[in-house]
Order: C-alpha cells, then sequence, then structure tokens
C-alpha cells in the first residue's frame, strides 16, 4: 500500500491570476515541477503525449513534472496558474506512483482555496509568461529564498492546500502498476527510491526473483525501453530539479546520483535533454528581455 502521508512534500514556486489574448502559444515545454491551473474565462489548449486538450472555464487541469506539451491560445484567456515540485530525493515520486486525469470538473470550494493560497503567498506570480524565462536557475533560486521566508503558519497553510488542490485529482487517479507485472513494479520502486545508488541490472533481477535476461526482456515490453535507459533518465530527471533549483556544482549532482565520472555524466545527460548540464543551466541564466504578464 502506498503510505501517501510518508511521500508527499510539496514545494510551492509560483501562484498567481493571469489575463491572456492569444498570446499563450508555447512549443515543447519540459519542465522537472507540476501545474495546477484554475481557469476563470476563456478558452486554451494543451497538447500532452499526442492528444488536445480544451482548457475550459470552471475546471482546474494538472500537468505532471517532466512531462512535454503544447500550450496554445488563440482568444481571451483568463486563469490562475500554480506551480510546485515534490521534493522526493530517495522516495518514490507520486507522479512515478499515479497516472492522474488531466482535468476535472472544479467545484466553488478549489475557486476559495486558489484565491486563499495567492492571498498568503503574495509576489509570487510569475514575472513573464515565457517558459524558457522563468524556467532557470536564478528566479528557481528566488522562488526558493522567498519560501523561506514565509511563516511557519502559512508554510503549512500553503501545504494543506496543495493538498486539497492534489487530492481531487486523486478520486480518480490511476495506480499505474495496475496494469504492469509485479515483477517490474517492484524493480521500478527500488529505482525511484535509489535514483542517489549505483543501481545495477543484476540487484533489479534479484528483488524480481528472476532471471537478469528474463527481467531485461520482460521490462522492455512493459517499459517500450531498457532498464538501463529508464534508470539513466531517472537519474537526469533528478539532475534537472537539482540544476534549476540549487546552486550545487554539477560534479557534486554527479555525486549525488552515484555518477563519479562527471564525463560519462555529460554525455548521459546530453543524450536524454539535448545538452550538457552546463549548457542546461547556461541556457537559463541569459539574460533576456522580460514580458511582464499584468497580474
Amino acid at each position: 500500500m502506498y503510505d501517501i502521508g510518508d511521500n508527499l512534500d510539496f514545494i510551492l514556486l509560483n501562484i498567481g491570476y493571469s489575463e491572456l489574448n492569444a498570446n499563450w502559444n508555447w512549443k515543447n515545454i519540459y519542465s522537472p515541477f507540476a501545474r495546477i491551473y484554475y481557469v476563470k474565462e476563456g478558452e486554451a489548449r494543451t497538447k500532452i503525449g499526442g492528444k488536445l486538450y480544451t482548457l475550459k472555464p470552471g475546471h482546474i487541469y494538472l500537468t505532471p513534472p517532466f512531462t512535454l506539451h503544447n500550450d496554445e491560445c488563440d482568444g481571451y484567456f483568463s486563469l490562475y496558474y500554480i506551480h510546485f515540485y515534490e521534493r522526493a530525493m530517495n522516495k518514490e515520486s507520486v507522479f512515478d506512483k499515479y497516472d492522474f486525469p488531466v482535468g476535472i470538473k472544479a467545484e466553488s470550494l478549489d475557486l476559495l482555496l486558489t484565491e486563499r493560497l495567492l492571498k498568503i503567498n503574495p509576489e509570487r506570480h510569475l514575472s513573464n509568461i515565457d517558459p524558457e524565462l522563468y524556467d532557470n536557475l536564478p528566479n528557481f533560486s528566488q522562488y526558493i529564498a522567498d519560501n523561506n521566508k514565509i511563516p511557519r503558519h502559512s508554510i503549512i497553510e500553503t501545504q494543506g492546500i496543495l493538498y486539497q488542490l492534489i487530492a481531487k485529482f486523486f478520486a480518480t487517479a490511476k495506480v499505474k502498476s495496475d496494469n504492469k507485472d509485479s515483477r517490474i513494479t517492484s524493480g521500478l520502486k527500488y529505482i525511484h527510491e535509489n535514483t542517489d545508488k549505483d543501481i545495477s541490472i543484476d540487484q533489479l533481477a534479484d528483488i524480481a526473483c528472476i532471471t537478469k535476461d528474463h527481467f531485461i526482456r520482460i521490462f522492455k515490453k512493459e517499459m517500450e525501453c531498457t532498464p538501463l535507459k529508464y534508470i539513466n533518465l531517472k537519474k537526469i530527471e533528478k539532475a534537472q530539479l537539482l540544476l534549476l533549483t540549487t546552486d550545487i556544482s554539477i560534479r557534486d549532482i554527479a555525486l549525488e546520483l552515484a555518477i563519479d565520472n562527471i564525463s560519462y555524466f555529460n554525455r548521459m545527460f546530453k543524450l536524454h535533454i539535448g545538452k550538457t548540464p552546463t549548457e542546461y543551466r547556461a541556457e537559463y541564466n541569459k539574460q533576456q528581455t522580460f514580458v511582464n504578464i499584468g497580474d
């Protein structure tokens, strides 16, 4: 059984309200944090996994972290947005465990909760709407610094509101392991909880109580990739989060992920992300002209 209480640790990054007019159009958004939208007026669209979803008023929407998606809007559109990430370095992320619905019908309480979250977290809105301009190290560092200034009672209330909003999506969420071979599920759980360790295929096969070759065959069938590729993917996801939310050196990040060969880490990161860790961090540190949202 999945113990929710021991695993959920959400950190708020942003909360704000935006009124847009056909200027919410972005391609290939891929962030290490999750998004919740409460749509007030108008319509927009988001494309996830090849499927197009229409964002409608009176609904709330969830985009998990590390989810490639496109946003598009061709008219007036207003929404509350919440950006947050889950601190789960050595735990299985709730987003690894569950498949959540993209959107659900909101209730009056959801709007009140969102408005309250904004009230107790003033000045946490985005300064611009371009993901490449707000999804970067200096901004993330400022978000974390802002969190450290929040009174304890506001931190507790913020966590409580995030829990309540996520709870709405849990109502129809599906456990990913329900449709997977239990032997693979045990291996996945071990990977998710041990990205800070050197994980071998032999270990995973032993956990599953099958031979190494058998484990690899079943894993590829269930996950559509090799165990090694999946292990590296999860390590890179953690590296992305650390690159954007901390000023830890790239070498120390590699060591945090049990990778003592920095050249190998750089090659692996570039293979998955298309750029080295240094390029990834530097790209988001470029000084660019900000476009004000107009909250």
